[in-house]
């Protein structure tokens, strides 16, 4: 099937999820890459404390803090 095709099902919106290899698929900029990062132990008791509160790993925390304060500077 060429592109176009898919293109007009796609805006009908038909369902083109078969016409797809998603085991190909990637999303640009979203691949994982792991870093190490030491924190003092006041840093992680306090990061412990509020990943509690939220009730979220705080991993996530992390994440969403670093992501936040990359938006604003970006």
């Amino acid at each position: 099937m060429k592109a176009k095709e898919v293109d007009k099902k796609f805006d009908e919106g038909e369902d083109i999820s078969k016409y797809l290899d998603l085991s190909k698929a990637r999303r640009p900029e979203q691949e994982q890459k792991r870093v190490n990062v030491d924190f003092p132990l006041w840093m992680i008791h306090l990061l412990d404390k509020e990943a509690k509160r939220l009730g979220v790993p705080r991993q996530s925390l992390i994440k969403v803090w670093v992501a936040d304060r990359l938006e604003k500077v970006s």
